[in-house]
């Protein structure tokens, strides 16, 4: 009687170690239980809002998890948009070839109606490039809508960024600039489903 005491205390004992020891050892999605877990694995927006944290309803989102907040990544869409807006596709979208992209500029964004659009991926490959044409007159300060659409290589990545440039046809650094909007492809290669 005394030794199956003795073995049933141990085997608790063992239990609730090996129990303490999955609880703060986890470090993957599957076996995050808790809340604390949950926090304890996210490193970013993305991860905040995959395990069910709560998003701030502000521009740009956030995500607070155990004590920090996480913001999602809007590219240089905040700075820009005295000079540029994209309807579409919004930062963070996820995206396919061809894709349609919309919005306005002001008149100095254009040259001859018109400015590129690029897609690249995570690594900086470029996947592809097309005008993005004025659809109205476009020598003015006011905003001007433009659309495009870019076909492009299928990614290696899942992520990327859509760069509207302004056509400098001077070629002075000095009056370069662009807008950078974040992008996810929807199937990236050598995923499944390749």
């Amino acid at each position: 009687m005394k030794i199956a005491a003795i073995v049933v205390g141990i085997t608790v004992v063992f239990a609730a170690l090996a129990w303490i020891w999955f609880l703060n050892a986890c470090e993957d999605d599957w076996c995050a239980v808790f809340g604390w877990q949950k926090a304890k694995l996210v490193t970013d927006f993305e991860s905040c809002v995959r395990f069910g944290f709560g998003v701030f309803l502000s521009y740009p989102p956030q995500c607070a998890a155990g004590g920090r907040t996480y913001i999602q990544d809007i590219g240089n869409e905040l700075e820009k948009r005295d000079l540029i807006r994209i309807a579409r596709p919004r930062p963070g979208d996820t995206v396919s070839s061809p894709l349609a992209i919309e919005g306005e500029a002001r008149g100095a964004w254009f040259f001859e109606a018109s400015f590129p659009a690029y897609i690249f991926d995570a690594d900086g490959n470029k996947l592809g490039v097309t005008p993005a044409e004025a659809r109205g007159e476009w020598m003015t300060g006011d905003f001007v809508p433009f659309r495009a659409v870019l076909e492009f290589k299928r990614p290696a990545t899942e992520r990327g960024t859509l760069i509207l440039k302004k056509d400098n046809p001077s070629g002075l650094p000095e009056h370069d600039d662009e807008l950078r909007v974040p992008i996810r492809f929807r199937t990236p290669q050598g995923s499944a489903g390749h």
